[in-house]
């Protein structure tokens, strides 16, 4: 498991201009609004192989579907366990709150003024996605859906044999990860669950035929 050594981010060090705008983007490319973008593009994939009209509606049913139930697993899950963000320890260690737990007993625009009260100290890009970020942290839902696209469409190109576009779904999903770990929104282990929990769903989805199976007159 790469994700376990992986060091934890200082999420006091600054972020280059360039790493800013590529660990954003990655990261709303799977949020919310710009994941509809994303799923978009990717829902081109049968019509640019130009799929019977069954073929790709089956598809669509069946990735939105699995949409759907990441979404369920990803709110009951973190009502469950209520993890606190990693960026929750960074204002606990400029004395802005007492312990982590403190930051959720706040309401949403008291969460708000607390985050403002480090914007000098912290690269834009991550007071962004702490501001978008404020409830809790296990399991990262972009990652689930990141994952859930790299193993529907990427196994649907990858089955195809379209290698490199296969590594560039795969490419972006990773970076999707890795972006949400240096902006001190996840734990590596969140990452871990999502991915887990993504490829459990893939799994208990069944394929979905919408074309009729042709009827035997022997």
């Amino acid at each position: 498991m790469v994700l376990l050594i992986i060091p934890t981010p200082n999420l006091f060090t600054p972020l280059s201009n360039v790493e800013s705008s590529a660990l954003s983007l990655l990261s709303r490319s799977a949020g919310s609004p710009m994941f509809l973008l994303t799923s978009a593009i990717l829902c081109c994939i049968p019509i640019i192989k130009r799929l019977p009209v069954k073929k790709i509606l089956s598809l669509y049913l069946q990735f939105s579907i699995l949409l759907l139930l990441s979404l369920m697993l990803k709110i009951g899950v973190k009502a469950v366990t209520e993890i606190p963000r990693p960026y929750t320890q960074a204002l606990v260690q400029v004395d802005l709150i007492d312990n982590t737990a403190d930051f959720y007993a706040l309401s949403e625009e008291n969460k708000e003024t607390l985050i403002t009260q480090v914007e000098q100290q912290i690269s834009p890009a991550r007071i962004d996605q702490w501001r978008q970020g404020m409830n809790y942290s296990f399991p990262s839902g972009h990652t689930i859906f990141a994952a859930i696209c790299v193993l529907f469409w990427g196994g649907f190109l990858l089955r195809n044999k379209h290698y490199v576009l296969t590594a560039v779904v795969i490419s972006w999903g990773v970076g999707v990860g890795f972006s949400r770990i240096w902006l001190g929104m996840h734990w590596p282990t969140d990452l871990i669950a999502s991915l887990i929990s993504a490829s459990i769903l893939i799994l208990c989805v069944p394929t979905i035929n919408l074309e009729k199976e042709p009827i035997d007159k022997n």
